[in-house]
């Protein structure tokens, strides 16, 4: 025997001296523990061995080995360990052990069945409910994970860690009412808590509730000054609040903690953009292409601020970042025939116009079709389901399919030799100011649909006043662009008849409307573009927002007033009040104080010239 040989005899020797001298299984079982839990791993190995010499198999002693095996990182082995002890004897400790084993090794699906062999052994377990709760966040299973967390609340109502999972789960849900009543109780068991007051402010941002929220997570800044994500959020919850001065202090707040943080960029030039401090903004989306070259969010906004301040070469082409967006048609389209962008030859080729973006772009670009026509091509349009019996008869559309069917399947489409998505016809076509095609290509609507609603209409002794007050709520915009039916009050005592163009309407204005008996409302009747078509086409003038309609109205030649915020969308430019894009439309723009209010006087103004004033109204 060497020196080598003579150490680990001696090391044995010792270990061995170490095991008391106890003879049953179950003392042998205690003692192990004891030195586990003393790190005296090798001699409570030795207790094990000598426990499975006395009875084989012994329940207690394969759990300890299980738990030695876990200690040393040998979850494979533990999980053999647990489950040989659980075969013996179905014990708590044993079925908890083989569900964290069984988890540590990504075996979810089994550790979920243990976890629940273990609450049916031990139902009054609060922190068994809760560890079936990790293992179906981990499973993706956020509704169930959630009813787990809040039986465990049940079990023990001060429990803030499950109060504060209950929360996040019902926050990633968009319960956000139940999500922030957690969210108040993990305040009062846990006060001045960082996390939770940031939770609950992001939880009152969903809710509306933007004053409330800028309290707490300015609170979670100040004790957790160092995080960037809080101060990126106050930039965030200012910018809703219109205060974009603050809002840039913020974001350079965050951006001085975390120098390439994508995010406070763009909501720093965003801001920078609603202040119209232009320049400041392009140079902020330049110092962050240098860093993050390929930000689709980013390349997106500065392609919109290109278009706003007129460099169309930068901007269409910018613009065409968004086919990766998920949340657009595009993202969803999958072809393997070649895209065209405006070089090749299309005589004699059938193309394909999917739309991609919202409703009034599908309108808006429509306008190039019959110049795709006119270079020989075949085209197939297609658009959401409501505008396809509206852009069916665009002078130059073959086919028109409606998006829900085209979507469904490769196969639902007919064949086609290229595609152009129809917001990237812009580009295709090199638009420039001078370019934009701006003569009327909607046609006239039906002769027995004009008639049907001047019939519903009724006489035309005063003038007919089209209104459409908000857009699509889900808008990244909306907040700015929309308001509500309440504050036109002051334009509805004119002598005129005024139509609600208004097709979906929030819980507000369903209200207001109902109150008032000098709106005439046929919503119920608007079951496409072409019947609202119809019905613009029977007044003498439309009053919208940024929303379908203005570009309906403005695509049928109709006299169009369009409310505009102080930083509009892309397409109307600055510091005009007309557009190129509808040479029927008049822009009325917000001033620095973003009020609508005095937007709103003067459209009283002169609509009340235009009713007074005959010859006004019949242009």
């Amino acid at each position: 025997m060497n020196r080598r040989d003579r150490r680990v005899a001696a090391r044995h020797s010792r270990s061995a001296s170490n095991v008391p001298s106890v003879s049953t299984p179950a003392e042998l079982y205690e003692a192990g523990l004891r030195h586990l839990r003393a790190g005296e791993h090798l001699e409570a190995q030795l207790c094990c061995q000598r426990a499975f010499a006395a009875e084989p198999d012994y329940a207690d002693a394969l759990y300890l080995m299980g738990l030695l095996s876990a200690h040393a990182a040998q979850h494979d082995l533990a999980i053999e360990w647990f489950a040989r002890a659980i075969r013996r004897e179905v014990k708590l400790q044993y079925v908890v052990a083989l569900a964290m084993a069984l988890r540590n090794q990504g075996r979810l699906e089994e550790a979920l069945k243990a976890f629940d062999k273990a609450v049916q052994l031990k139902p009054d377990a609060a922190e068994l409910w809760k560890h079936l709760g990790h293992v179906l966040i981990s499973l993706n299973r956020p509704d169930q994970a959630a009813l787990n967390f809040q039986h465990a609340l049940a079990l023990n109502p001060r429990d803030w860690e499950a109060a504060f999972n209950v929360g996040s789960l019902l926050f990633y849900l968009q319960r956000f009412d139940e999500a922030l009543a957690s969210f108040d109780l993990c305040k009062q068991l846990q006060q001045n808590h960082g996390p939770t007051l940031r939770k609950r402010a992001l939880t009152l941002y969903r809710l509306g509730r933007f004053e409330e929220a800028l309290d707490d997570i300015k609170q979670a800044h100040v004790l957790d000054p160092q995080d960037a994500a809080i101060c990126n959020d106050a930039g965030a919850f200012l910018q809703r609040l219109r205060r974009d001065d603050e809002a840039v202090t913020w974001f350079d707040r965050a951006l001085g903690l975390r120098p390439d943080y994508p995010e406070a960029f763009i909501g720093k030039a965003s801001s920078l953009t609603h202040l119209h401090r232009f320049n400041e903004a392009f140079v902020t989306y330049g110092a962050l292409k240098v860093l993050h070259p390929d930000d689709v969010k980013a390349n997106w906004a500065r392609s919109l601020l290109d278009l706003l301040t007129g460099n169309f070469d930068a901007g269409w082409a910018g613009r065409e970042v968004r086919a990766n967006f998920p949340d657009l048609p595009l993202a969803h389209f999958k072809y393997p025939q070649p895209r065209w962008l405006g070089k090749e030859p299309i005589e004699g080729k059938t193309i394909l116009v999917p739309v991609d973006e919202g409703l009034g772009d599908a309108i808006q670009f429509s306008r190039y079709i019959p110049m795709l026509a006119m270079r020989g091509a075949r085209v197939i349009l297609v658009v959401q389901n409501v505008l396809c019996p509206l852009l069916s008869k665009v002078t130059g559309v073959s086919q028109c399919l409606p998006l829900s069917v085209a979507t469904m399947s490769a196969t639902t489409l007919p064949a086609f030799d290229m595609y152009c998505p129809i917001s990237s016809l812009p580009l295709a076509f090199g638009t420039t100011y001078e370019t934009i095609p701006s003569a009327s290509y909607l046609a006239a609507p039906a002769a027995s649909l004009l008639e049907t609603w001047e019939a519903r209409l009724g006489s035309h002794d005063r003038l007919r006043v089209g209104l459409a007050w908000s857009g699509n709520p889900s808008h990244d915009n909306d907040h700015n662009r929309s308001l509500s039916l309440r504050a036109l009050t002051s334009i509805l005592d004119l002598d005129a008849t005024f139509v609600s163009l208004q097709k979906d309407l929030r819980p507000d204005d369903r209200a207001a409307l109902l109150e008032r008996t000098d709106i005439v409302d046929f919503a119920g009747d608007l079951t496409d573009f072409a019947e609202t078509a119809a019905l613009v086409s029977c007044l003498d003038l439309v009053i919208t927002v940024d929303t379908s309609v203005a570009h309906l109205a403005g695509a049928l030649g109709r006299p169009t007033w369009i409310l505009l915020p102080y930083t509009p969308d892309y397409r109307w430019l600055l510091d005009r009040d007309d557009s190129p894009w509808y040479p029927s439309a008049r822009l009325f723009r917000q001033g620095e104080s973003r009020d609508y209010a005095n937007v709103i006087d003067r459209v009283r103004t002169e609509l009340m010239a235009m009713i007074s004033t005959p010859e006004l109204a019949a242009k």
